[in-house]
This record gives C-alpha cells, sequence and structure tokens, in this order.
C-alpha cells in the first residue's frame, strides 16, 4: 500500500513539474513573438520551411507576407531569404522566398540567398556570414512559435537581433507547438552540457 502512495505522489509531481514546464515555454514564447519591431533595420534572416514543389508551405506563406509587409515600409531594409532544398522541394526555401518577395514588389537587389541550410541552426549560423558588412540593426523572420528558440540560436552566433513575428497558421499551431516545445528541451539540453 505505501509503494502504491509513493509511485503515486511521483507521478502527480511529474505531472505538476511538466506543467509548469510547459507553462514556462509557453509563457517565454509569447513574450517572445510580441518583442518590440524596430523601425529601419538593416536586414532581416527571413528563416525556411516547408516547400511543396515550388509552392511555400502556408507557415512559410506566412513568414513571406510578413516580412514583404515590413519591407516594404522599410525601404532601405536588406532580405537574406535562408533555407536548403529538402525532400519534396524542386526549388531551395531561399529560392521560394526570394520568387514571393519579388511577387510582393520587392527588388531582386534588396533579396540575398542562403540556400544550404538545412536547420535553424544553420539559417542563423550561415546568415550571419553573408549580412552585409556595416549592417548593425536585424531582424529575424519566423512564425510566432519559433521566435524564442531562434532569437536564442541568433544570441548564441553574437547577433543582436529583433524577432518579427508571423502568425501560425491556425491548423498546424497544435503540432507546430509541440515540436518546439520538444525542440526547446533539445537546445536547453544541449547548452547544459557545453
Amino acid at each position: 500500500m505505501k509503494k502504491k502512495s509513493i509511485i503515486k505522489k511521483i507521478v502527480i509531481a511529474g505531472l505538476l513539474i511538466s506543467l509548469f514546464y510547459v507553462g514556462y515555454l509557453q509563457y517565454k514564447i509569447l513574450q517572445y513573438a510580441n518583442m518590440d519591431v524596430p523601425k529601419n533595420a538593416d536586414y532581416m534572416i527571413i528563416l525556411g520551411a516547408r516547400v511543396k514543389g515550388t509552392v511555400p508551405s502556408l507557415a512559410l506563406q506566412y513568414r513571406i507576407d510578413h516580412a514583404a509587409h515590413y519591407l516594404k515600409e522599410n525601404p532601405d531594409t536588406i532580405a537574406i531569404a535562408s533555407g536548403g532544398k529538402g525532400p519534396g522541394e524542386d526549388i531551395s526555401e531561399a529560392e521560394c522566398i526570394k520568387r514571393e518577395l519579388m511577387q510582393h514588389g520587392i527588388e531582386e537587389s534588396r533579396i540575398i540567398l542562403e540556400d544550404k541550410s538545412t536547420d535553424t541552426y544553420e539559417n542563423i549560423g550561415f546568415s550571419k556570414k553573408i549580412i552585409p558588412e556595416k549592417a548593425e540593426i536585424g531582424l529575424v523572420v519566423t512564425n510566432d512559435f519559433h521566435i524564442f528558440r531562434a532569437k536564442m540560436i541568433a544570441d548564441d552566433e553574437e547577433l543582436k537581433i529583433n524577432g518579427l513575428a508571423a502568425k501560425t497558421p491556425i491548423q498546424a499551431v497544435l503540432k507546430s507547438y509541440i515540436r518546439e516545445y520538444l525542440a526547446l528541451t533539445k537546445y536547453f539540453m544541449i547548452n547544459a552540457f557545453r
């Protein structure tokens, strides 16, 4: 009987810790998704997401549309389109971002391609190498759930950038947030052993 009581307490404690942890992650995600966005940033890094053939996924389309809106209002900002070519993609995510931005009327001369990255770490790391030399104020453009981790990775790369948060498509919210909780946990674990 005592053993059952101890197991029950351990299970309850585990559930409470898990709820607290997920609550903390959600709080940080919301906090970073609502950061102040500076006007006239020197550059923005638009993080890639899945492309179906040559068509951006809805999550990527939201990022592109949000970036284009900012670029139209801030004509001196340079865009770094970041993302390689994955399975089922006929073009790189970077190329897809570029094409879509141009459809929005953004000049090709304002778009720099980073088309080798395969994850957020590489998006930020590879993009850092092609940021224009005198550029200081930067933005990272991604969906709201992703800003917190993207900004931490940028901080690790010594890039002081703000987030420009695009909405997450409603049908992708649950899956995106669960995956992000796991990705954040992995990030914290990797950094704990550095």
